[in-house]
């Protein structure tokens, strides 16, 4: 209830600042995702920027303004709508942001790794249905306020970073239908298996429990010197000669008396 409180703070004291500041910045916000996406239905197309009443931009499609007289942005429902391009860096500049919607679109690359820096008062974050690639930022894990996040159905791979067992708010959670690998999080084992379903390589509850590799035993290869042909003719020449001497001279060999007797016995 604090942090609740602590947020709601937050937000009041950036609504009650500077109105020009947050009008300007906003303005140039939407300007930036207009340019940036391709926009095959027209519908960004429609946002008329050459109007300059009060909270113009609030009756934009897909805008939505903490207060309809102000043009200061509480949250963008822009799927389902054939956007195309790359994740909208220009969404920065919308800096009261809480909301994020391009779900149902035709969005490719990755996801920003620094997406909390730019965006840190995000609740819900949703993202699915798209094209989206590459791994999941670990930067997410910093959205503290972050309640709602879906990634489903887009081409992330990697794992689901550990991290995110820090987003403590989380009540929707979906990752379906990806290229992830790994574990599932404690903290998101909470979530039906059916968020999770599509990803070969994930395990662990709700799903199947993660196997432990085993170790494979490899046969180590001995390597046998071979002896050539010389090297045999030597040792064969050397023993005969060794013999001859010590049979005949074995006093050269044989120090004990009682010895020598035996050998020239023999």
């Amino acid at each position: 209830m604090a942090d609740d409180t602590k947020f709601l703070l937050l937000f009041l004291l950036l609504s009650s600042s500077s109105l020009c500041f947050g009008t300007e910045q906003d303005i140039r916000c939407l300007k930036s995702v207009q340019r940036s996406l391709a926009d095959p239905g027209g519908v960004l197309r429609s946002w008329d920027f050459e109007n300059d009443t009060d909270g113009y931009i609030c009756r934009f499609t897909g805008v939505e303004c903490w207060h309809p007289d102000e043009n200061k942005i509480l949250s963008l429902r822009l799927g389902n709508l054939g956007l195309q391009g790359q994740f909208p860096v220009a969404l920065q500049n919308c800096s009261s942001l809480t909301g994020l919607d391009l779900s149902n679109n035709n969005f490719s690359g990755p996801i920003p790794q620094d997406i909390s820096r730019r965006m840190p008062y995000l609740t819900s974050l949703d993202l699915s249905y798209n094209s989206f690639s590459g791994l999941i930022p670990q930067n997410i894990s910093n959205m503290t306020y972050l309640n709602l996040l879906n990634l489903q159905h887009n081409q992330l791979s990697g794992q689901i970073p550990s991290q995110f067992s820090l987003l403590t708010r989380l009540t929707t959670f979906n990752v379906a239908g990806n290229l992830l690998s790994g574990p599932v999080p404690t903290l998101l084992q909470k979530f039906s298996s059916s968020n999770f379903a599509g990803n070969q390589g994930l395990c662990g509850s709700p799903l199947d429990e993660c196997s432990t590799p085993r170790r494979r035993w490899r046969p180590i290869r001995i390597r046998l010197h071979r002896i050539n042909d010389q090297s045999s003719i030597g040792a064969a020449v050397g023993f005969v000669v060794g013999f001859v001497v010590a049979f005949y001279f074995p006093h050269c060999f044989v120090c004990s008396e009682r010895l020598r007797a035996y050998v020239v016995r023999i």
